[in-house]
């Protein structure tokens, strides 16, 4: 059973725009570690089929998965924001949040053998990086009801044959 992610902002790609390029990765590993390693970033680009390519980062679930399947409490959930920290004190490593999470958002750091999980580049004063850096503008970080908004509009301009940009409130 899918996970339904709930009121908390989460980074959404859209397929329709996202190129594969990997830009996010790296930003995001660069932001985190120094180093411009694709393999140390928390949000992967990952290919769906032969054309369709997307980001998949922590959708800040309601009540997520990942915190409650922890047998060390080592993850715990921001009641505001809905970002998941990791106590590197208490992870072990055993990977349970990786099964639980429906999205595949999680990994384990080969070198601390600790799990690692998008937060949104809370330190940095201007937001996720991935966002910022996306040269195609395929990510955002939203809400689902922002997220719905935008496709109830997308549907109508599309019904009415209304060009894309004449809604678009950027």
């Amino acid at each position: 059973m899918a996970t339904s992610t709930s009121k908390y902002a989460y980074i959404d790609c859209d397929p329709n725009l996202c190129v594969g390029c990997q830009l996010c990765e790296y930003m995001c590993a660069f932001t985190k570690t120094g180093e411009y390693n694709s393999y140390r970033s928390r949000i992967r680009t990952v290919r769906v089929d032969e054309v369709l390519i997307t980001a998949i980062a922590c959708r800040t679930c309601e009540n997520a998965p990942c915190v409650i399947v922890c047998p060390r409490d080592a993850l715990t959930q921001d009641t505001v924001t809905g970002i998941i920290d990791v106590n590197a004190a208490k992870c072990d490593g055993c990977a349970w949040c990786i099964e639980s999470c429906d999205f595949g958002a999680i990994s384990i750091n080969s070198q601390t053998t600790l799990a690692e999980i998008c937060d949104q580049c809370k330190d940095e004063p201007d937001g996720p990086q991935c966002v910022k850096w996306c040269p195609k503008e395929a990510l955002t970080l939203t809400t689902p009801d922002q997220r719905a908004q935008k496709t109830r509009r997308n549907l109508i301009t599309e019904s009415l044959n209304i060009p894309q940009k004449a809604t678009d409130p950027k």
